[in-house]
């Protein structure tokens, strides 16, 4: 049995993606504070915005001192600096699944940012890539060289880097086609109605916390294939595989937590619960497989959970199902 979700929030938005409507959570807050919130940044990008002039407020300019209201218009007339040019870190542990003169494919532990931005300026998987191959730093985006796809920084598992430009092109394309397969573990909370089912929901940043991902209206497109696998009673939670069609900032937690199974230890999206009381989210990378785009090799990877994940497993005992 299957089951497909389309869920549609009537959420309405500024005209573009440099104007914000202050919204209740952040009525009282400092402009600097509100400005670095919305948009990703450190407080110190949003400093250096707000003293060249390059934030109003009601179509003002203001201090980084100025409180902000509810319904305040706040437009941004620049982008925040681009973030430093990445610097090998050799002290940084990339464990490597497989490696070619093109490309790795990295098992990466759960806590490590896959690359440096605001409040991450070093100490990222990033960092020490180019310890491993500093050739790839001329690849792709100079401040996330390599880099094809992500994973949240407290998922762990298995992701892509390119070496080369032609792979990192390929790489590229192969995955805005959906041509890569990327399995993914997740244990949530309760119970499905239904096997197996896809999520299809569209997925924007929250008009409330700009840290946060939402199922909205106005979104880009997201659809996310489930199949249960396991459950157990006491407490009442799944295993899950997740498989993405599309590769939305933190779609499957996003899309699991808006039908009601948020993942087990998230915090963001409502599944940070007793008797489960996990300090980050079981969600794990577990497979990727592909074509490889300059040799045709077909490479099909899987990692297994890691020790803090399976000992969460292990206390629950035999499943139900």
């Amino acid at each position: 049995m299957t089951d497909d979700l389309v869920v549609d929030t009537d959420i309405d938005d500024a005209d573009d993606d440099h104007t914000f409507v202050v919204p209740a959570a952040l009525d009282g807050e400092r402009v600097d504070r509100a400005v670095a919130l919305m948009i990703g940044c450190t407080r110190a990008e949003a400093q250096t915005l707000v003293a060249a002039g390059d934030v109003h407020v009601n179509g003002r300019a203001v201090a980084k001192s100025r409180k902000l209201v509810l319904d305040d218009v706040v437009t941004l007339l620049a982008e925040p600096p681009e973030a430093g040019i990445p610097q090998a870190e050799p002290e940084i542990d990339v464990p490597i699944r497989h490696a070619d003169e093109h490309l790795f494919v990295i098992a990466k532990p759960a806590g490590l940012v896959v690359h440096p931005a605001g409040g991450h300026p070093t100490g990222t998987l990033v960092n020490g890539l180019l310890a491993l191959d500093p050739a790839i730093a001329m690849i792709g985006d100079p401040s996330r060289p390599g880099i094809v796809h992500r994973l949240d920084r407290d998922t762990s598992g298995l992701m892509l880097a390119a070496r080369t430009p032609e792979a990192y092109e390929a790489l590229s394309d192969m995955m805005a086609a959906h041509t890569v397969r990327r399995r993914y573990l997740a244990l949530v909370w309760g119970h499905f109605d239904a096997a197996r089912g896809v999520i299809d929901a569209p997925i924007g940043r929250s008009t409330h916390r700009k840290t946060r991902m939402a199922v909205r209206t106005g979104g880009r497109s997201a659809r996310t294939f489930y199949e249960v696998l396991h459950t157990w009673n006491d407490p009442e939670v799944s295993l899950v595989s997740c498989e993405l069609e599309t590769g939305r900032t933190h779609q499957i937690r996003v899309h699991l937590s808006a039908i009601g199974h948020p993942v087990v230890g998230d915090g963001t999206y409502g599944g940070r619960r007793q008797p489960l009381a996990l300090e980050r989210p079981f969600l794990h990378s577990a497979e990727v497989a592909f074509t490889h785009p300059i040799t045709g090799e077909e490479i099909a990877l899987e990692e297994p959970l890691p020790p803090e994940l399976e000992a969460v497993l292990a206390g629950l005992g035999p499943s139900d199902s």
